[in-house]
């Protein structure tokens, strides 16, 4: 008979304490869904290779001692703007939990380049900045703005819930344009429609509008005590948006250090499994 693999986390390490952090995230949620960790290293040159394997043989050594579980690895030559999301999806990775170090200097992965690692990745990316709180992804921030893509965070909100009892807090953006009212108000009844129907807790508010979406969705999240804001990334995100900020790299990059789920956009029907629609 057939062993049946587990599912895997996913996460990206450059040995910085933020991709530690990382790890006790994906280490917490992988006890919880059954899954195995795998860390991924990305070097440039073929060269780097036996150096970088080493290095993470050590690194694997230290977290079994650490943290009771030894995470599988791979080391590959690539960029990380590519690679990882590659893997990831070869892998059928379940989700790649990231490390970032916010918008703070030049580090590897500073907010504008976590976004270009996650944009186009058909595996959804948690991003932190801090250690893991100890009741996990209790209190969820669903920022839910015109464009019809909000649908498909819906089908993540099943699971979280389930996995922590969590309350969702949805704030809906403000405006006065007739079709964004309009696109806004379809995007609030399909989502009440789903949270009555599967009986997950939730609350409504309207962002004031005197400050722009993304700065009031922060705010609320922060003062909410939320542990996780659940976002849709921009479809066809260009050069532009990195020089200029998307306001994507913003919510990733939040000052109060909120992890953030980043959902990328995509046809057809998400797979099963925690990638599935329950209810």
């Amino acid at each position: 008979m057939e062993t049946k693999t587990k599912k895997i986390i996913m996460v990206p390490w450059d040995f910085s304490e933020k991709a530690e952090y990382a790890l006790e995230h994906a280490v917490q949620l992988s006890k919880i869904l059954n899954t195995d960790v795998e860390l991924i290293h990305i070097v440039k040159k073929d060269k780097e290779l036996d150096d970088a394997s080493r290095r993470m043989d050590k690194i694997l050594e230290e977290i079994e001692n650490k943290h009771g579980i030894k995470p599988m690895s791979v080391v590959k030559v690539g960029n990380i703007f590519t690679t990882i999301s590659e893997v990831a999806t070869e892998m059928h990775a379940e989700m790649v939990i990231m490390g970032t170090h916010g918008m703070k200097g030049m580090q590897k992965l500073v907010g504008s380049w976590a976004l270009k690692v996650i944009a186009g990745s058909k595996v959804p990316f948690i991003v932190i900045q801090a250690p893991p709180s100890s009741h996990g992804f209790s209190d969820i921030v669903f920022p839910l703005d015109f464009r019809r893509e909000n649908k498909e965070k819906i089908n993540w909100i099943y699971y979280i819930a389930r996995l922590y009892n969590s309350k969702f807090h949805i704030i809906k953006a403000k405006s006065t344009d007739r079709k964004f009212v309009k696109g806004i108000q379809s995007n609030l009844h399909f989502t009440k429609k789903f949270l009555d129907n599967n009986e997950i807790s939730y609350d409504i508010i309207t962002a004031e509008g005197k400050k722009d979406f993304t700065t009031e969705t922060i705010e609320y999240a922060h003062n909410v005590n939320a542990d996780l804001i659940l976002i849709m990334t921009t479809k066809d995100i260009n050069l532009a948006d990195y020089v200029i900020g998307a306001h994507e790299q913003n919510i990733i990059s939040n000052k109060y250090q909120i992890p953030v789920m980043c959902i990328n956009p995509r046809p057809g029907k998400i797979a099963s499994g925690f990638r599935g629609m329950g209810g």
